[in-house]
């Protein structure tokens, strides 16, 4: 039990500090074995090694087809024509919820978060100014319509985190609608409210917009395709995968597809696009692959019987236990599908016995894991928190605050709310 512990201590302090998972999760597994009893080189060679590839064999295709959809998108200029018609739509007096309804409907499109950052950015920045609202307020707005109810909550998301719990739980992306739409709510419109709370503190401190220093990046002129055209790429792949009911992988080929065939006339950038959207996918599955890894170490050591009754052992709802599970290992790892990937790896089997045992919901289950793996997966450490400071100029101190509070905080009351309607029956 105190290496579990230990290890778990080891991939939190150094992932927090900038090393790579990819190697520290090893390491953090050797920790594991160690005090576990186990032999190093064969719980690395066989057990590490076999749930890191057993993974990647699972997730892999939907890593790959999601970041070249994504980037698909981006080269084409079509991510950037959803956003510009969104929040012309919407208005500069109501810049924040621009940028936030223009990041969702991205977000819920199956365009990854990273993607999301770099073709809202520059939108974000001209709004901003229009309406003269402090830069501080950039990523927690962009962290809201991108790393909250759209990657966790919202029924039918293409987003990974909606998708890893259906192999547990024998469910599909649609799973507990009811406690997903709640849960969205709450994110969403508490976030929002939050977020112009802060803007008028920060305008009658007098902090207002200011230039950036690297004025290139505020360049959104050029031309886009058509909104129209552009929508349609996303809605094909939520069409196939919550209607038809298509597997994933098929729902993001087409969406593929047609994003070539509307944009055939630029079919020269393809190539160009396709392989840096395959390139970008290997580096994001071997990050969750190695956390998965760990977590199925931590599975075959004795301490983990012990941890385990610890975690069943929370009093109230087993809902909670999943929840604590999920969102501790997701801010270990600084990642929402890692940190769900080594729990439901060491708990899934357990918690779907439970629900089909005492005649629980098991879609309450899919959908409190999702929710649960974006709390603490927020923290500085995160990957797509670093990356949106660093995209957007400004630093743990300028913003993270706001970060912390759309997409920590209040995902957390969000769970909340969530297992208490599921303890009620409502899913």
């Amino acid at each position: 039990m105190l290496g579990i512990i230990l290890g778990l201590i080891v991939l939190m302090v150094l992932a927090y500090i900038g090393w790579s998972i990819i190697w520290v999760a090893p390491i953090a597994a050797g920790v594991v074995a160690l005090t576990g009893g186990l032999d190093l080189l064969d719980a690395y060679k066989d057990t590490y090694m076999g749930g890191f590839v057993g993974f990647a064999k699972a997730w892999f295709p939907v890593f790959l087809l999601g970041a070249i959809f994504g980037k698909l998108m981006e080269d084409s200029g079509m991510a950037r024509s959803v956003a510009v018609a969104l929040t012309k739509l919407i208005g500069t007096k109501r810049a924040i919820l621009g940028v936030v309804v223009s990041c969702a409907v991205l977000t819920y499109g199956g365009v990854s978060l990273f993607v999301v950052v770099f073709a809202v950015y520059p939108l974000a920045l001209s709004l901003f100014r229009e309406a003269n609202i402090n830069r501080k307020l950039i990523p927690g707005t962009v962290a809201l319509g991108a790393f909250t109810f759209t990657m966790t909550a919202l029924p039918g998301t293409p987003q990974i985190q909606n998708l890893i719990p259906m192999e547990y739980f024998e469910t599909d992306a649609m799973a507990a609608p009811i406690l997903g739409i709640t849960a969205a709510l709450v994110m969403g419109v508490g976030g929002y409210f939050y977020l112009r709370w802060r803007e008028k503190q920060l305008a009658a401190a007098g902090e207002v917009y200011t230039e950036p220093e690297d004025t290139k990046i505020m360049d959104v002129g050029g031309s886009t395709p058509l909104f129209i055209l552009s929508v349609l790429p996303l809605l094909t792949v939520l069409i196939t995968l919550n209607l038809f009911k298509w597997d994933i992988v098929t729902a993001l080929i087409a969406g593929i597809i047609l994003i070539m065939l509307l944009n055939i006339t630029k079919f020269k950038g393809f190539v160009k696009a396709i392989n840096g959207g395959a390139i970008g996918s290997v580096t994001a599955i071997v990050n969750t692959s190695a956390a998965v890894g760990f977590g199925t170490v931590v599975k075959i050591v004795p301490g983990f019987e012990k941890l385990t009754e610890l975690l069943m052992g929370i009093k109230g709802n087993t809902l909670i236990s999943e929840a604590v599970a999920v969102n501790i290992l997701a801010g270990a790892t600084g990642s929402a599908s890692g940190g769900m990937g080594i729990a439901l790896e060491a708990l899934g089997s357990k918690y779907y016995e439970i629900a089909i045992d005492t005649g629980m919901n098991p879609e309450a289950f899919h959908r409190v894991a999702s929710l649960a793996s974006g709390g603490l997966d927020t923290l500085p450490h995160n990957g797509a928190v670093l990356t949106l400071l660093t995209i957007t100029g400004m630093s743990h101190r300028d913003s993270y605050k706001d970060i912390f509070v759309v997409a920590v905080v209040i995902p957390i009351i969000a769970v909340a709310v969530a297992i208490l309607m599921a303890a009620i029956g409502i899913n």
